[in-house]
């Protein structure tokens, strides 16, 4: 991908680090958790290439972007004020706008708070998730009485990153390993409910496959290293440690709906089903512009990156539709 330009821009009071490639309608790719602009390196091409102008920021806290060190600058508002900006400082007026993991929330706050600037919409792995009755911290502690959820985990500064730091390589093969498996190959304790006398460092790490997964590369792997040996992990933590003060900055949204046209993409075997199958099954009222929504065979959590042909041709034909 040595044809792509790499830029910055000042929004919204950080330099965010960005991809660019092709002209055309612009379409913004939001990342997710733990990963990159880098994570979109097999649609950017293809998307370029059927006319459109594709640009992938590394969000803050990632990659080269600035990674402020209050927490609370990590709430939804300023994500979603970071793309606005990007968009913004692009010179253009409209986007199509597309996320994975916590890129989709992103997305889908982006589209509820500038439908004027993001006329369509596309989740990958996280379905459209209202802004419920009761707070974050109340189902944490409901959740939390047996085994730790990373989630809750994450809320205490400093513990999860500075585990997830001893051993970068490690941390990142274990949460993409683990991404990945299919329902037969389920291991004792996953991230979502292991014992409280565990470390979620130990047990990520105990993840760590025999062989790279298939669909990663020893490129791929030693991209994502270098990007977190020298970013850490502190700033993507911090966007779980804003949920509840999230919850707080929006209660004008109770019952909200997306209006725009939106594709919804996750793999079949994507954990993230089960913890939002509420929303899931919402998601036809919630989302009453919904234009399909995708299980794609023989993938987990990171759908694009294992299955990126079905994905791209799933993300095209909702374009074309448009």
């Amino acid at each position: 991908m040595s044809d792509l330009k790499h830029g910055f821009v000042r929004t919204n009071g950080i330099s965010l680090h960005y991809v660019e490639g092709g002209s055309g309608p612009l379409i913004v790719l939001c990342h997710g958790w733990p990963e990159s602009w880098y994570s979109w390196r097999h649609q950017i091409p293809a998307l370029v290439a059927a006319g459109y102008r594709v640009v992938a920021p590394d969000q803050r806290g990632y990659g080269r972007s600035d990674r402020p060190e209050a927490i609370a600058a990590y709430n939804i508002l300023d994500l979603v004020g970071d793309i606005v900006g990007l968009v913004n400082a692009l010179g253009e007026k409209r986007a199509v706008i597309v996320g994975h993991d916590w890129g989709a929330m992103v997305a889908q706050q982006a589209a509820l708070l500038r439908p004027d600037l993001f006329g369509a919409l596309g989740l990958l792995s996280v379905p459209f998730i209202p802004r419920g009755p009761v707070r974050p911290a109340v189902r944490f502690a409901q959740i939390t009485r047996q085994t730790h959820f990373y989630q809750d985990y994450f809320q205490e500064p400093d513990k999860a990153e500075r585990e997830l730091e001893e051993d970068v390589r490690g941390t990142l093969l274990g949460l993409l390993a683990e991404g990945s498996l299919a329902p037969g190959e389920r291991v004792t304790h996953s991230i979502v409910a292991f014992p409280k006398d565990m470390r979620l460092g130990d047990v990520i790490r105990a993840r760590v496959p025999h062989e790279r997964p298939p669909w990663l590369t020893e490129e791929d792997v030693d991209f994502y290293v270098g990007e977190f040996t020298r970013a850490g992990f502190r700033g993507g933590i911090n966007w779980y440690r804003n949920i509840d003060r999230n919850w707080e900055l929006t209660p004008f949204q109770d019952g909200a709906k997306v209006l725009q046209p939106t594709v919804f993409i996750a793999g079949e075997r994507d954990l993230v089903l089960k913890m939002t199958a509420e929303a899931l099954a919402a998601q036809p009222t919630n989302v009453p512009n919904l234009k399909g929504s995708h299980l794609v065979a023989n993938a987990g959590h990171w759908v694009q990156q294992q299955q990126p042909g079905a994905v791209n041709e799933l993300l095209l034909g909702f374009l074309r539709g448009l």
